[in-house]
C-alpha cells in the first residue's frame, strides 16, 4: 500500500493550541488574586507548546515508512521525551518572565499538562491514522475484488469463444459425415471442456492435475482439427500435480500458442510443459502467422493480472527470435485468501 502523509488542517492546529492555552488559565480566571500577565504567560506557554508538539507528532508519524495497526509505545515515549524537554525549556521562559513565581511547583505542573496535552494529540493522530489505514485497505481489498471478478469475466469469454466452438462443432461435423471413430470421444471431451469451464470459473486455484485435464480435452479438441500439427510434450513430474495454479492458465498458454503462431502437418507446432527453478514453463518455436487471429486482448494480461493480485507474484516472459517462453511460479499452499 502506498504511504500517503497525515495532513492537519492548520486552522485545527492553531485554533486547538489556543483553546488549551486559554483553557490552562481557568484556574486562575476562579482564584481570588487573579494576575492577568501570569494568566496571559501561561496561556501563551501553553499554546506554543501545543503547537510545538502537533508538529513533531505529525512529523514522526509521516516520517514512519509502514502503516501500524496499532500504537506504537516506543514512538510514543520518544514523543513524550521530546514534550519534557520543551516544556522544560518554555518553563525556564517563563520563569524568566515571571521571576516571582517559585519555579520547583510550577515546573511540575508545566510538566504534567504538557503529558497530558501530548498525549492527546498523540491519541488523536493515531485514531486519525488507523482510520484512514482502515479505508485505504478497504479501498486495496475492493480493487482486488473488482479485478478478479473482471479477470474471471474476461476468462469466461474466452471460453466461450465463438470461433473456437464454431471450429469444433464444424470438426464435429466432418468427423461425423466420415464415421470417424474418434466422434464420440469428441463429444465427450468438448463436454468434459465446457464442463470444467463451468465448475472452475468461481474458483481462485486448482491443483495442476485438475489444470492438465483441462489442457488434454482442449488438445484432444485442436488434434481433430490438426492432425499431426500439434506436437506437445508434458514433461512435469507427478509431485507438481499437488501443486496449485489459477484455473484455465496453461489453457490459456497452449491456445496462445495455437492462436498466434502456424500449425501445418508440414511445419508441426511443439508445445512442451516442465518444471525449472521452481516454476512451472511452458515453451514452444516461433512460427509467426502472416495472418494472425484475432485477438480477445486477454489472454497473456489475465494471467498476469491473477497472479498479481491473487496471489501476489509475477510470471516471466522470454522471447527471442526463436523460442516463445513463459515462466508461472509454482504455488505449493493455498495461504493468500
Amino acid at each position: 500500500m502506498q504511504q500517503q502523509k497525515i495532513k492537519i488542517s492548520q486552522a485545527i492546529i492553531w485554533i486547538s493550541s489556543i483553546f488549551l492555552g486559554v483553557l490552562s488559565s481557568v484556574p486562575q480566571l476562579a482564584s481570588h488574586q487573579f494576575d492577568w500577565k501570569e494568566a496571559l504567560v501561561n496561556s501563551g506557554i501553553t499554546a506554543a507548546f501545543s503547537v510545538i508538539m502537533w508538529y513533531i507528532n505529525i512529523y514522526m508519524l509521516n516520517r514512519t515508512k509502514k502503516r501500524r495497526q496499532h500504537i506504537s509505545y516506543s514512538r510514543l515515549m520518544v514523543v513524550l521525551a521530546f514534550g519534557m524537554v520543551i516544556m522544560f525549556g518554555l518553563a525556564w521562559i517563563q520563569q524568566l518572565i515571571l521571576s516571582h513565581i517559585n519555579f520547583g511547583p510550577v515546573m511540575l505542573m508545566i510538566e504534567v499538562r504538557g503529558i497530558l496535552i501530548n498525549l492527546v494529540c498523540y491519541m488523536f493522530l493515531n485514531l486519525l491514522q488507523h482510520n484512514y489505514t482502515g479505508q485505504q485497505v478497504q479501498l486495496e481489498l475492493e480493487k482486488v475484488k473488482s479485478d478478479n471478478l473482471g479477470a474471471q469475466y474476461e476468462l469466461l469469454k474466452q471460453q466461450i469463444n465463438p470461433h473456437f466452438l464454431f471450429n469444433s462443432l464444424n470438426t464435429l461435423k466432418m468427423m461425423a459425415e466420415t464415421r470417424d471413430e474418434e466422434t464420440v470421444d469428441f463429444v465427450v471431451k468438448l463436454s468434459d471442456f465446457y464442463r470444467f469451464t463451468l465448475e472452475s470459473r468461481k474458483l481462485d486455484l486448482i491443483s495442476v492435475q485438475e489444470e492438465m485435464k483441462i489442457v488434454d480435452a482442449y488438445l484432444f479438441l485442436q488434434k481433430a482439427r490438426f492432425g499431426d500439427g500439434i506436437m506437445f510434450t508434458n514433461q512435469l513430474e507427478k509431485a507438481i500435480g499437488s501443486t496449485l495454479i489459477p484455473p484455465f492458465t496453461l489453457q490459456l498458454l497452449v491456445e496462445n500458442c495455437i492462436k498466434h503462431n502456424i500449425v501445418s502437418q508440414s511445419k508441426p507446432l511443439h508445445i512442451k510443459i516442465y518444471t525449472s527453478n521452481d516454476h512451472i514453463v511452458i515453451e514452444n518455436p516461433i512460427q509467426r502467422k502472416v495472418n494472425p487471429e484475432d485477438s480477445l486482448g486477454v489472454g497473456l494480461d489475465n494471467i498476469k493480472m491473477r497472479y498479481k493480485h491473487l496471489l501476489e507474484k509475477d510470471i516471466i516472459i522470454n522471447s527471442d527470435e526463436k523460442t516463445f517462453q513463459i515462466k508461472l511460479p509454482l504455488i505449493h499452499e493455498y495461504h493468500h485468501y
